[in-house]
């Protein structure tokens, strides 16, 4: 008798393809702004989300265990939100620039989930609990916000300090930039003398507009994060006794909190706004990867992964 795939790897494997050549297709429109590229990567950004939303369906309903509870699901979910909440922002901001680098993280979060795949297993006590329900898909949209952040916060470092490296003597005139505002004269004077380099970054939002971007983004992210705080809390109480036990876990996830409270707080700043923001952002996202998998893989407690 054949032997046949089940319907959630299946979809597993269709998600893992759209990510991977939705990819490269994004990451070739980033670098060359081919129209055509950009058409090709969101659809398969699409069709990869949403056969991964299918694929998290399809396993409950062929196990009954809440897909969740173990980093497979949960980094399932990761790739799924990071590509959703990335396709809500660009359809609304024209993000598509930034889709390369997420699709192909989110490929390779999810690869890296398929190796814990461990079958089907009943959750232990602890976790068979209706705050599964409520506490995961919130914390993990909040990383998946988180590392949209990121990928904006990378690129507007590199602009900015490409636009610092031209900012010397040996610099071209800014004269030759064409007469608009812009937070990047250097790059546009470059750009205009036919520097590469220039004429790509030139191509992308100004920085103050990528400092707004940024920052709405976390402005989804916190509230995302602080209601998996406090779920987390009462699950604790449920499971444990305690809403609060100083566990690892709860530990980094409340120093992420502060870093991302931190960075919205100097947000309001307008000398922090910018570049020492777009560095809170990545030292955040540092801080949501140490405890996503820092924590769970490396150190006993009682939300480790790894026996």
């Amino acid at each position: 008798m054949a032997n046949y795939m089940p319907l959630d790897e299946v979809l597993m494997v269709i998600a893992l393809a759209s990510y991977v050549v939705g990819a490269l297709a994004l990451l070739g429109y980033f670098f060359t702004h081919e129209a055509w590229l950009k058409h090709l990567g969101i659809p398969l950004a699409i069709a990869g989300c949403a056969a991964q939303f299918a694929q998290l369906v399809a396993r409950y309903e062929l196990t009954h265990i809440w897909p969740l509870l173990n980093l497979y699901g949960s980094l399932s979910l990761f790739a799924a939100m990071s590509v959703l909440l990335f396709l809500i922002f660009a359809f609304r901001y024209k993000l598509w620039f930034a889709g390369g680098f997420i699709l192909a993280m989110a490929a390779l979060f999810l690869a890296y989930g398929v190796t814990w795949n461990e079958g089907v297993m009943p959750a232990v006590p602890s976790l068979q609990s209706y705050w599964a329900k409520i506490h995961v898909p919130l914390v993990v949209s909040s990383y998946s916000a988180f590392m949209l952040a990121f990928v904006l916060s990378g690129l507007y470092l590199v602009k900015y300090y490409f636009e610092r490296r031209l900012a010397t003597p040996a610099a071209v005139p800014v004269g030759a930039a064409v007469g608009i505002r812009n937070d990047t004269p250097h790059i546009a004077a470059a750009a205009a003398q036919g520097d590469g380099t220039a004429q790509w970054l030139n191509t992308l939002p100004s920085l103050a507009q990528m400092d707004v971007l940024i920052y709405r983004v976390v402005a989804v992210g916190l509230p995302l994060l602080t209601l998996g705080v406090i779920t987390g809390a009462m699950w604790a109480h449920e499971a444990w006794g305690a809403y609060w036990q100083w566990d690892p876990k709860e530990t980094a996830a409340l120093v992420s909190w502060i870093v991302y409270a931190i960075y919205m707080h100097l947000h309001t700043r307008n000398q922090w706004r910018g570049l020492r923001c777009a560095w809170v952002s990545v030292i955040g996202f540092i801080s949501i990867m140490f405890c996503y998998f820092g924590v769970n893989l490396w150190i006993s407690g009682l939300h480790s992964y790894k026996m």
